[in-house]
């Protein structure tokens, strides 16, 4: 069994696509991912700890307890796929691939090609760059059963 952490943008249903797509070929993989609900990952810090004045404390604290998860995720899982999306600028992404690299994870990556040049540290640092979910079920199941 493979265990594959899904990080990256949370404005689009890839991770269900990767999960159903993988599910239909019978991979015997386990998903984990982030929280996905922006409001509760932005939120849970001061819903949880109390409310802050300045926005960069609400941040800070949210962001404190999303890294609980983030780092036990990562730490535990086998292989990491990193999505960017072309919408918005994942930065925390970004940071996942990197803890991830000094952690010597194998990552994927999934970016169209406008952003190659904006992530070709990341890029460099991944096993794969994939342009589509497709792509990754289609390594994921070359990893687990040796078939293209």
């Amino acid at each position: 069994m493979l265990n594959v952490y899904l990080s990256g943008e949370i404005h689009s249903n890839w991770r269900e696509e990767i999960i159903n797509l993988c599910k239909n070929e019978q991979l015997d993989i386990s998903f984990s991912s982030p929280i996905t609900n922006h409001e509760a990952s932005d939120n849970c810090g001061v819903e949880i700890l109390g409310d802050e004045n300045i926005n960069f404390w609400k941040d800070h604290k949210g962001a404190n307890i999303n890294s609980i998860r983030t780092r036990k995720s990562i730490k535990d899982c086998d292989i990491v796929v990193v999505k960017f999306g072309d919408k918005y600028r994942q930065w925390n992404a970004a940071f996942d691939a990197g803890y991830a690299a000094a952690l010597n994870k194998s990552i994927i990556v999934i970016h169209n090609d406008e952003h190659q040049h904006a992530l070709k540290e990341v890029d460099a640092a991944a096993a794969a760059v994939a342009k589509d979910q497709n792509q990754v079920v289609r390594i994921l199941k070359y990893i687990l059963e040796g078939k293209l």
